[in-house]
C-alpha cells in the first residue's frame, strides 16, 4: 500500500480500543474501516467474511510483536489468547494486568494504551508490506525477511555535499552518536518507562540498574528535573521549542553522550492529547543544532554527531511527512551554512525509512552519476 494510503495509526488505535471492549468474538458488530483497509492491503482472499480477514490481521500483528509480556498482554486484551475469546473484557484486562504485576486500574490508565499502540504500529507495518511478501501460517512472525538497519543518503545543499545516516530500528539501539534529540512536552515531564515513545525508550535505556534489573538511578529523568529547577519553574510550562540538555545516563556505554529534550508537545487541557506545531518542531531542531555547536568543545573528544527522530509524529499527531519537513528545514539551513556535523535520523519501521528516502530524493548527490555519464560520452 502506498505511504499516502496507509491507515492512520491514531484511527487504528481507536478501533483497537473498540475491539478490546467487546473482544474479537463480537467483531462483526463493530465498524472498523481502517482495519478493513489494512486487512485488504494484505491481500486476504475475499471469499471469506470481512471479520475473518480483520481477525487474521490482528493475529499476525500480535505475533509480529516482540515475545514477552507486551505480546501476551495484547493477546489477552483483544481476546486472541487461547481460552480468552469469550471472556468478558474485565477478566481479559485483569489477566493482562497480572502479567505486569500491577493493579487493573493502573494497567487501564497506563500500560493498556502502550500495548494497543504497539499493535497499531504492527498493523501499519503490515499494511506497508507487499501482499506477496507477507508470511502466512502459524509461524508467520518468525519468517519476516530481514531488512537493513542502516542506510546512507548522500545529499547536496547549495552545492555542499553531505551524508545523512538513516537508522531503521528503535531509538534505544543507537550506537556511537554523540547527541540524540528526544521529543517531550512543554512541562518537560517525561513519560513512564513502560511507554513505547522515543522519550520513554531513552529514559528507560538511560537508567542505571543493578545486576538483577532493579532501578538504582533514574538518571535521565532526574537530570531533566534538575534542569527545570535551575532554568524554569516546576509545574509550569516552558515555551514550545525549548531544548533541555542532559547526559545520556547508562546510554554512555553505547557511545551516546547527550540527550537534548525538545519541548514541542503542548498538552491540551482536560485531555490526554497534545498539540504540536511544525514551526515549533523546526525551532527545537534548530536550537538542538545550535546547542551542539555551543557544547562541542566542552567534551573530549568534541561533540560532532546528532540524531533526530520524526519529532511530533507519535502522540503529537503530526504526520510523518509533516514531521520530516519540519525537522529537515532546520537541518537544511545548517547544511547550507557549511556545517560538518554528522546528521542522523532514526525511524522504527522500513516503511518510514522509505518515506524519508523519497522525500530527500530532490537533495540526492548525483555527482557520481554525472561523472559516469561524462565518461560514457567521452
Amino acid at each position: 500500500m502506498p505511504e499516502s494510503a496507509l491507515p492512520d495509526h491514531a484511527a487504528i488505535l481507536r478501533e483497537l480500543r473498540q475491539i478490546r471492549r467487546v473482544g474479537v468474538m463480537r467483531l462483526r458488530k463493530l465498524r472498523v474501516p481502517s482495519l478493513d483497509r489494512a486487512a485488504a492491503a494484505l491481500g486476504t482472499p475475499r471469499t471469506g467474511p470481512r471479520v475473518e480477514a480483520v481477525e487474521q490481521l490482528l493475529r499476525l500483528a500480535v505475533e509480529s510483536m516482540d515475545a514477552g509480556s507486551l505480546r501476551e498482554a495484547a493477546a489477552y486484551s483483544l481476546g486472541l489468547a487461547g481460552g480468552t475469546r469469550d471472556l468478558p473484557p474485565a477478566e481479559r484486562r485483569r489477566r493482562a494486568a497480572a502479567l505486569y504485576g500491577i493493579t487493573v486500574d493502573h494497567f487501564r490508565k497506563h500500560q493498556e494504551f502502550a500495548v494497543l499502540g504497539e499493535v497499531a504500529e504492527q498493523v501499519v507495518r503490515l499494511s506497508s508490506t507487499p501482499a506477496a511478501a507477507v508470511p502466512k501460517g502459524p509461524d508467520a512472525a518468525r519468517r519476516w525477511p530481514l531488512s537493513s538497519g542502516h542506510r546512507t543518503l548522500p545529499v547536496v545543499v547549495l552545492g555542499r555535499p553531505s551524508t545523512i545516516t538513516l537508522h531503521v530500528h528503535p531509538v534505544d539501539l543507537l550506537r556511537d552518536v554523540d547527541v540524540v534529540v528526544s521529543p517531550t512536552n512543554t512541562f518537560l515531564s517525561l513519560p513512564e518507562v513502560y511507554k513505547s515513545s522515543v522519550s520513554a525508550s531513552l529514559r528507560r535505556a538511560g537508567a542505571l540498574r543493578d545486576c538483577a534489573g532493579g532501578l538504582v538511578e533514574d538518571r535521565v529523568h532526574d537530570q531533566v528535573r534538575e534542569w527545570v529547577v535551575r532554568h524554569a519553574a516546576p509545574g509550569r510550562s516552558v515555551l514550545p521549542g525549548t531544548v533541555a540538555p542532559t547526559s545520556a545516563g547508562a546510554l554512555a556505554e553505547q557511545g551516546i553522550r547527550r540527550i537534548y529534550h525538545a519541548a514541542i508537545a503542548v498538552p491540551r487541557p482536560g485531555t490526554n492529547d497534545y498539540d504540536v506545531q511544525p514551526d515549533d518542531v523546526t525551532r527545537s531542531a534548530a536550537r538542538a543544532l545550535s546547542l551542539l555547536a555551543a557544547e562541542r568543545d566542552a567534551f573530549d573528544p568534541p561533540l560532532r554527531s546528532i540524531c533526530f527522530a520524526l519529532l511530533g509524529s507519535g502522540r503529537g499527531g503530526l504526520s510523518h511527512e509533516a514531521s520530516l519537513r519540519a525537522v529537515w528545514a532546520a537541518i537544511e539551513a545548517e547544511l547550507a551554512r557549511g556545517s560538518r556535523d554528522e546528521i542522523h535520523l532514526v525511524v522504527r519501521h522500513p516503511s518510514r525509512a522509505d518515506l524519508v528516502e523519497r522525500m530527500l530524493a530532490p537533495y540526492e548527490d548525483r555527482r557520481a552519476d554525472r561523472t559516469e555519464a561524462s565518461r560514457g560520452t567521452g
